[in-house]
């Protein structure tokens, strides 16, 4: 029997083989389809980023090239006045504030939507978690000011110390998966913390700092619809409309008031809750369908469509909605209205010696890494690593040099704080930053990779505790357990024996345990009762085969048949086995395994789970797609990190 810490020695050489034992490549090695469609909402947030910065990539070169080629025309398209007018009054600004101030507040709200999510869901749950984050983004804020202070001192240019603050998301977590492919999923949500961070301090600077004049009737106007807002979440309103509707009135009002109005992007993203969906609700929704394919009418199909959006949290499906909008449309648009600077010699001579530039550059590309990593390093001591990175060091330091890409939210400050000249300079600090600091994050990456393997790993891993989702932890007297009962890494998954998810990701666990020598496998009811009429059923004969030492030969065959899961196909499925099958009649007539199938359901309703399969590995419930590939690069990833661990 294997050790943890034998275990983890002898991780990496697990074997690469995805065959199975005829030599054909498994079915199930390739991207499914039915495994597309199971993504978590921050892997899906990240997607959208990674391709919404090449987007914006390509938005800023295309203004950069428009710029050069034809000036003219490209100040007189951004400078062309759009007017509202209804009844007299209206609001007036050119198609840039339109851009700027109007579809930005959809930006801010999918990065509220996002934050609000890990707080609700995500590695944010649990709150002491929250305070390295915090002062990490604060701290890289801090020292990134300070240093573009250091080069503004008594100027008039010290004014535009806030564009040295913000991290882009979108360029920093783009290019973070380009240039760090090999960095955990952990530094993306930590970084996703920080610039999070990093937005809202952002827009308190501005709405407090670069805001000339406040018209305080206005301003009221703003605060009395926003508690309407807050009145309305209470009532358990959940009209999208009304929303939209008081989300548009406060922007008016707090553009009135001389407020920066993208404000109320994030603050209404922040209200919108995350949560998984219950089961109760997943069933509620069944039987609307099911009485809407009984009867088909208009009233029915209204009320089905009604449960199955009640079912999915208001935080997922406003992201699915808008998230791609702003990451390929709204953000690029941004890029295209404000990236475009006129680029000759004498400007790049006059610009690389002016302490605007400088500022930018240096507080970016060295002030940010220090900030982050010093204050991340710091409270792990202060706190005598009760507070600690969720990664470890390089990632941290990897990590906060990609948080030098300040594009977005500091080209919306520069445009605030200076305007001629000393915009244009402070642009090509801005641009000539985020180059800085994917080349120093590349460099990081490959010095990194130099690394042996075990330091490498943590160096990238770190210690930290990772959080565990799993509610009820492995019995080993208890739990069906297939594999050696000390591996350093378990496998467990929620399963219904009629799934046909359940059964398309039989073969995929099989060929993981052929691969992995140290992985144990753990099989947890829950039975679908509302869409899998005979699921119950079949748990509990799985559990009357146990009663006679057959569980995983039954677990087996039931998936190997999951269309003949009726009390007389059961029956049969035993004496094929080999059982004693009157006992086993037996026991499934006095339902003797319903108490240990409605455990496993209860501890089920306890972690949040509501679908199947549903897998945790080393209690860290699984997000993404189950083909050998993903669980593969998930168990490597545990087996890493139980070997440091007992390193």
């Amino acid at each position: 029997m294997a050790s943890p810490a034998s275990g983890g020695r002898r991780w990496w050489r697990a074997t690469s083989s995805r065959r199975d034992p005829t030599g054909r490549p498994s079915a199930f090695s390739g991207r499914t389809a039915w495994a597309r469609s199971l993504e978590t909402p921050l892997r899906e947030f990240l997607r959208t980023e990674t391709g919404g910065a090449a987007v914006l990539l390509a938005a800023a070169v295309a203004a950069l090239v428009w710029v050069n080629v034809h000036e003219s025309s490209y100040d007189s398209l951004w400078g062309t006045t759009l007017s509202i007018d209804i009844g007299g009054a209206g609001i007036a600004l050119d198609l840039r504030h339109w851009v700027n101030s109007g579809l930005m507040t959809f930006f801010f709200f999918v990065v509220g939507l996002e934050a609000r999510r890990e707080f609700d869901l995500g590695e944010l749950r649990e709150r002491r978690r929250f305070a390295l984050p915090l002062l990490a983004g604060i701290g890289g804020m801090a020292v990134a000011v300070a240093v573009y202070l250091a080069f503004n001192a008594g100027r008039s240019s010290a004014g535009g110390w806030g564009i040295a603050m913000s991290t882009d998301t979108a360029f920093a977590l783009g290019l973070l998966a380009l240039v760090g492919p090999r960095f955990p999923d952990r530094l993306r949500a930590f970084m996703l913390t920080v610039v999070v961070v990093d937005d809202i301090v952002a827009l308190v600077v501005i709405a407090t700092v670069y805001t000339e004049e406040v018209r305080l009737s206005a301003l009221l106007a703003a605060g009395v619809l926003f508690g309407a807002v807050l009145v309305a979440r209470a009532l358990g309103i959940r009209r999208g409309v009304l929303y939209l509707a008081l989300g548009v009135a406060i922007w008016v009002a707090l553009l009135k008031s001389g407020v920066e109005p993208v404000v109320v992007g994030l603050a209404m993203g922040l209200l919108v809750y995350a949560y998984p969906a219950a089961r109760s609700e997943l069933e509620r929704a069944t039987e609307r369908f099911r009485l809407f394919r009984e009867q088909p009418t208009p009233e029915l199909a209204r009320a089905a469509g009604e449960g199955l959006r009640f079912a999915v949290a208001p935080n997922e499906r406003l992201q699915q909605l808008y998230h791609p909008w702003t990451s390929y449309v709204i953000v690029p648009l941004f890029a295209l209205a404000n990236a475009g600077i006129v680029i000759d010699g004498d400007f790049l001579a006059r610009a690389f010696s002016s302490p605007i530039t400088l500022g930018i550059l240096f507080g970016y590309v060295v002030g940010k890494p220090v900030g982050i990593l010093g204050c991340s390093w710091l409270l792990t001591r202060l706190s005598r690593g009760r507070l600690r990175p969720p990664v470890g060091w390089v990632a941290v330091a990897g990590g906060g040099t990609i948080a030098g890409i300040g594009f977005t939210v500091a080209l919306l400050v520069a445009t605030l704080a200076f305007d001629g000249r000393q915009l244009e300079e402070a642009k090509l600090g801005i641009l000539s930053a985020a180059l800085g600091a994917a080349l120093v994050t590349w460099l990081v990456f490959r010095a990194t990779a130099l690394l042996p393997r075990r330091l490498r790993i943590r160096a990238l891993l770190g210690t930290a505790e990772p959080l565990v989702d799993l509610y009820i932890d492995v019995d080993r007297e208890r739990d069906h357990i297939r594999g050696p009962i000390e591996a350093p890494v378990t496998v467990v998954e929620y399963g219904d024996f009629e799934c046909p998810y359940c059964g398309q990701a039989e073969p995929v666990v099989r060929e993981l345990l052929r691969d992995f020598v140290d992985v144990r496998y753990v099989w947890r009811h829950l039975p679908l009762n509302d869409v899998h009429p005979n699921a119950q059923h079949a748990a509990e004969a799985a559990e009357a085969a146990a009663d006679q030492g057959a569980f995983w030969e039954m677990h087996d065959h039931l998936l190997a048949h999951q269309d003949a899961l009726r009390p007389d196909d059961l029956n049969r499925h035993a004496e094929q086995l080999g059982l004693d099958v009157e006992r086993f009649a037996n026991d499934l007539r006095e339902h003797a395994g319903a108490a240990r199938v409605a455990d496993d359901v209860d501890s089920a309703d306890l972690g949040g789970v509501s679908g199947t399969p549903t897998f945790f590995i080393n209690g860290r419930r699984h997000h993404g797609a189950y083909d050998i590939g993903t669980l593969s690069a998930a168990v490597r990833v545990a087996g890493a990190q139980a070997a440091v661990a007992t390193a």
